[in-house]
């Protein structure tokens, strides 16, 4: 099979080797893990990209296809750190930042995602994805620190507050019923 071939599709192409490894070498299982990937197929994709990663671990465009791969395969915490991987070799690749940041979003650490998110949004100040993220996490931050008020009544995460007859009866210790 020569580089870069797309002969058969991705399942059968990801089948072709000999024990369960994929037929090719390293460059042709990115090419059709990205391939996957483009195809929407994100977990073949993850399948063939570990392959490529594992025999070429310092290979950024591997690692970053496969990052890619995860998050789509919602493989968040795996994507994060293939993100986190490239971002430490190359701290001035903002998509990397961009794709740590959204990945640490999907994790629930919006500390994080601001940080790398910004980082991402000043390497690359006119890319509109970037700054929606951004403005996003920020959003998500500001209402968790209550920036814009309480919650309102029917708001995912409202409490009611307590009535007050009954917080005068756990004041005074009582259930609030009659009698002895």
């Amino acid at each position: 099979m020569s580089y870069g071939s797309h002969d058969g599709d991705g399942a059968e192409a990801a089948s072709g080797g000999s024990a369960g490894a994929p037929g090719g070498g390293v460059y042709d299982w990115f090419r059709r893990g990205v391939r996957l990937l483009e195809e929407r197929h994100p977990a073949a994709a993850v399948q063939l990209l570990a392959r490529a990663a594992e025999a070429e671990p310092g290979s950024r465009s591997i690692r970053e296809a496969l990052a890619r791969a995860q998050f789509d395969a919602g493989q968040y915490a795996a994507a994060l750190e293939n993100f986190r991987t490239v971002a430490v070799a190359d701290p001035s690749d903002d998509y990397a930042q961009f794709g740590w940041g959204v990945a640490a979003a999907r994790l629930g650490d919006f500390e994080s995602s601001a940080e790398h998110l910004a980082l991402a949004v000043a390497m690359q100040p006119g890319n509109k994805h970037y700054r929606a993220a951004l403005r996003q996490t920020r959003a998500t931050l500001a209402a968790r620190a209550g920036a814009f008020g309480p919650l309102q009544p029917g708001a995912p995460g409202y409490l009611a507050p307590p009535d007050e007859a009954d917080e005068a009866d756990r004041a005074d210790g009582t259930d609030g019923a009659d009698g002895p």
